[in-house]
């Protein structure tokens, strides 16, 4: 297989990881729909910081990390589960009262951009993905490593920025659409607050009866 094929292979492999609803999808859906494009928009942007540092993580580390992951996943799945469940229970708690500046009390897109990046980086499947993917498409007969992590670290970011990034224009606008309806707003941004915490739960407690 050519260096092209390779690279074709690994876009299907991340694309399909990517589409499929997740942790940072919904963060991303929770932020539009409470906060608006923009603030979906910088979520997205923490994540894609976080897609960065998982390519490093396997350019550099995969070997090593490798040896840690049995050690690792549960501590790193308990704690990713929590942190999202505590900020679905923000969200639930902060989306009483919407107007065109978005909920009382909500997160700037500043500090959406950081929970966006810390939510990608305690996601164990992103960490599993890069464990069991990055071995597979790192090949010295390609090329040097580094160039190859590069490439394969700019597909996954512009991967992230196409589908998170749509996700959130196309749910920001959809919010603006509910606006009017301060009580149709807050509601959905109740549900996605407790789509986050049920998600959170279930990913827990699949995780633990896999170990």
């Amino acid at each position: 297989m050519g260096y092209a094929e390779n690279l074709w292979l690994f876009f299907l492999l991340l694309l399909g990881i990517i589409i499929v609803p997740g942790m940072d999808m919904l963060f991303v859906l929770a932020n539009s729909l409470t906060g608006g494009s923009n603030r979906g928009l910088a979520a997205t942007g923490g994540i894609m910081l976080g897609g960065v540092v998982h390519s490093l993580n396997g350019a550099i580390g995969v070997g090593l990390l490798m040896h840690f992951v049995p050690i690792l996943f549960n501590p790193l799945l308990v704690a990713g589960g929590a942190y999202m469940a505590f900020i679905g229970f923000t969200l639930m708690r902060s989306s009483i009262t919407v107007g065109h500046g978005g909920p009382a009390g909500s997160r700037s897109a500043w500090k959406a951009f950081r929970q966006g990046a810390v939510t990608c980086l305690i996601n164990p499947k992103a960490y599993l993905f890069i464990f069991a993917v990055y071995p597979q498409f790192l090949k010295p007969d390609y090329g040097p490593v580094w160039m190859q992590a590069v490439i394969m670290g700019t597909m996954t970011i512009a991967t992230q920025f196409a589908v998170y990034g749509g996700l959130a224009i196309t749910a920001g606008r959809s919010r603006d659409l509910l606006v009017a309806n301060p009580q149709a707003t807050a509601l959905a941004g109740r549900a996605a607050g407790l789509l986050l915490v049920a998600v959170s739960v279930f990913t827990v407690w699949e995780g633990l009866k896999m170990a």
